[in-house]
């Protein structure tokens, strides 16, 4: 069952230099839930394809997310929310929209790495602008962003 946990932050942008993401203080009051078996659920799974995972369109165009790619979507947001952070000014509000495309990559170590291709939506201008990253996951090791970049709007499929 979902619970609610009560967090607070500060964000502090660097006024006049975009180049600075901004400071982010927060603080949590209660007990995040355990995430270890779903994980490790997940990261087998993966781990035990054949051939590397590929996919697009999630959710799709009538909102679904089919559940074997929840954890997916789920790994996106986490890392769309580090993007968003670095790239975020006082004028922006930017929101995943979609994961455009997704293609693990095969590595020869204990990582798991996936290239999205996915769409942020700018509530405030509604732009929905492509952004390319390459994250990398281990249950242990938490999400990384090996990679990042804008992409042109016109970048079609």
């Amino acid at each position: 069952q979902d619970s609610t946990v009560n967090c607070t932050a500060e964000v502090l942008y660097h006024l006049g230099n975009k180049n600075i993401a901004p400071d982010v203080q927060f603080t949590l009051e209660g007990e995040l839930k355990n995430t270890d078996e779903a994980d490790n659920i997940f990261y087998n799974r993966i781990k035990s394809l054949e051939k590397e995972l590929v996919a697009e369109n999630i959710p799709d165009s009538h909102g679904n997310v089919p559940p074997e790619m929840e954890p997916i979507r789920l790994l996106a947001w986490v890392a769309s929310g580090y993007v968003i952070w670095q790239n975020s000014t006082e004028n922006t509000k930017f929101q995943l929209a979609q994961i455009k495309h997704v293609k693990q990559v095969k590595r020869s170590d204990e990582y798991l790495e996936f290239d999205y291709m996915i769409l942020l939506h700018d509530m405030v201008s509604q732009e929905i602008i492509p952004w390319q990253m390459t994250v990398l996951w281990h249950p242990e090791h938490g999400v990384q962003v090996t990679q990042d970049s804008r992409q042109p709007k016109h970048v079609s499929g």
